[in-house]
């Protein structure tokens, strides 16, 4: 496979001297204060207990977990191989994704998608010919976990990839099942839930590559959100662009080495009682560099009841068929709030 130096690496959207809506109101979100330097709170994934882990899901939702044993040459490679598949003409990526023929008969575990953060088919805001604040600045691709294992590839490029996700899968369960192990502890959650409300098989890896962009000051890599997940764990590259929403302000989140961050999702706020915080989120784009990051995301299992006392009993897969819903017919999540019990929105 050759690779792209030039933008023919980008769907033919984000070229420059598309035909965009470039007015002031082209996707613009209101901001408040920004701040340069790191607001997360620091976890040590070997001295984690339910008090310190407690405190950060309800006061912030987000937090830097470090000394998480995932080898860094892992990390590393990952990066690498993202770069060098994501550095591939448009058209040569199209192909590799929707073609990619292997020895075995399942479907391929690894999607590509682009100009939506993978919740939509890839195009889709743009094909509907709606405003710029439709789509996000961004390509990626989607991996399901639970049959990455069962695959192989014929391109040497993709094969050693798609080895490398499914050891990274392996090591994301297993700091995701500490994780929750220790919120469940926190929460009094008894075994039966423990075991329902976080899912390993439904965990799934996207690999983002978000575009540099002239306009970054009206463009988003991916615009204000919670995730749906239960918990969501995230290594970036050295290019900041992530975003929190604390102290009621946006705040940069830096990019720091071997370091990875985790936040809380609606799931778990959920699970909580409200009492974790699904906290809301963004990434910037950059005019002069593009920034790769790889996300782990995991759920319940799709028939486990969430019961408490703020919310409706409901499934995940309730959830997620709403969720779809709304996408289609209002164009945004609404979440949580559509399973409010009837003593709370009174």
């Amino acid at each position: 496979m050759s690779q792209s130096d030039n933008l023919e690496s980008y769907p033919p959207f984000f070229r420059p001297n598309h035909d965009i809506d470039s007015s002031e109101n082209a996707c613009k979100t209101s901001v408040n204060s920004d701040s340069d330097s790191d607001c997360l709170p620091v976890i040590d994934f070997l001295c984690m207990n339910p008090e310190n882990l407690s405190q950060v899901c309800r006061d912030c939702g987000m937090f830097r977990l470090v000394n998480h044993g995932v080898p860094l040459n892992l990390l590393n490679q990952l990066q690498d191989h993202a770069k060098k598949l994501f550095s591939l003409t448009f058209e040569a990526k199209q192909d590799l994704f929707s073609s990619s023929s292997s020895s075995s008969s399942c479907c391929s575990p690894i999607a590509y998608f682009w100009g939506t953060p993978a919740l939509t088919p890839s195009g889709d805001a743009l094909k509907k010919g709606s405003g710029t604040q439709d789509h996000n600045w961004l390509e990626g691709l989607n991996v399901s976990l639970t049959q990455v294992s069962q695959f192989q590839y014929e391109d040497p490029l993709l094969e050693s990839f798609r080895s490398l996700l499914e050891e990274y899968g392996r090591q994301q369960c297993r700091v995701a099942k500490t994780l929750f192990s220790t919120m469940a502890h926190d929460l009094k959650l008894c075994s039966t839930k423990s075991q329902s409300y976080l899912s390993l098989p439904t965990g799934i890896l996207r690999v983002y590559r978000y575009f540099r962009c002239m306009d970054s000051h009206k463009r988003w890599g991916i615009d204000v959100h919670t995730d749906s997940s239960v918990i969501s764990i995230l290594h970036q590259d050295e290019v900041q662009g992530l975003q929190v929403f604390k102290d009621n302000q946006w705040l940069d989140v830096k990019s720091i080495h071997n370091t990875l961050i985790v936040n809380v999702g609606d799931m778990a706020q959920a699970m909580s009682d409200d009492k974790y915080l699904s906290v809301k989120h963004r990434v910037k784009v950059n005019k002069e560099k593009e920034r790769i990051s790889i996300g782990y995301f995991v759920f319940p299992a799709d028939d486990a009841v969430i019961e408490c006392s703020k919310y409706k009993p409901f499934t995940y897969a309730d959830f997620r068929t709403e969720v779809q819903k709304d996408l289609k017919t209002l164009g945004f999540k609404i979440g949580l709030q559509k399973f409010k019990s009837t003593q709370e929105n009174t």
